[in-house]
């Protein structure tokens, strides 16, 4: 058995920090959000990409800063177009862990699938219920941007404008986002939670509005591979 493994099958919050790069590209800045060149980046960011890939690393940090977790790999996404948002159908991703395990998860924009290489075995989920309070389901609601984040514009940072994604909700799974844009482009995001923990993840080799082949976000179960389907999202 592996030890020590904490990606996006291990707990709920993980996965969350999965969608919230996804939702990013769907979201709209909200009215009351304050003015500033970092949510100008958010702005521009926001009006023109439409699909973005890049290389991440993510380490995973408890309250007292000790490393639960590293992991690094490729993730590409791309966003729905009018009509399918219009229709509240999700977004497309691939985010596919490559060390040091592989593990993969893939939307399609109706059902999400997560797959384990080495236990041979994958489990499939309609994405509605699967993104359901998570930031990636403000993707087909950008009204619900004003009504659950304020949007606040925190200063430059090493070249990058960062902005903050405090959540209103007293029982939000994060206590704080943050984002750093760098040329329009997200360049580093971190995650605190209610309990002081702290995920970050760091992009790489990030290229915007590339045309996508169609075929990274469907995926056909190699042969001998077990397939669970389940109707709610992975437990805490």
């Amino acid at each position: 058995m592996r030890k020590g493994t904490h990606t996006i099958f291990g707990t709920m919050r993980i996965w969350k920090i999965v969608c919230v790069p996804f939702f990013l590209v769907g979201l709209l800045l909200s009215g009351a959000a304050a003015a500033g060149p970092e949510t100008d980046a958010l702005q521009r960011f926001v009006d023109k990409v439409d699909t973005l890939s890049a290389t991440f690393q993510q380490v995973q940090k408890d309250e007292r800063g000790k490393v639960l977790s590293a992991s690094s790999g490729r993730l590409w996404l791309s966003r729905p177009g009018p009509a399918a948002a219009k229709a509240a159908a999700a977004g497309m991703f691939r985010w596919s862990y490559e060390k040091p395990y592989q593990q993969l998860i893939v939307c399609d924009g109706k059902e999400i699938w997560q797959y384990d290489p080495d236990l041979a075995q994958a489990m499939v989920r309609p994405a509605g219920i699967t993104l359901q309070g998570t930031p990636a389901q403000l993707l087909t609601d950008r009204a619900a941007l004003e009504k659950h984040f304020a949007v606040e514009s925190a200063g430059a940072d090493g070249g990058a404008q960062r902005v903050r994604l405090m959540p209103k909700a007293a029982d939000s799974d994060f206590k704080a986002i943050e984002l750093w844009l760098k040329d329009d482009a997200p360049s580093r995001m971190r995650f605190h939670d209610p309990l002081g923990g702290v995920s970050e993840v760091e992009f790489g080799d990030v290229r915007t509005n590339l045309k996508l082949d169609a075929g990274l976000f469907r995926f056909d179960p190699p042969k001998g591979t077990e397939v669970i389907r389940a109707e709610t999202p992975p437990g805490p």
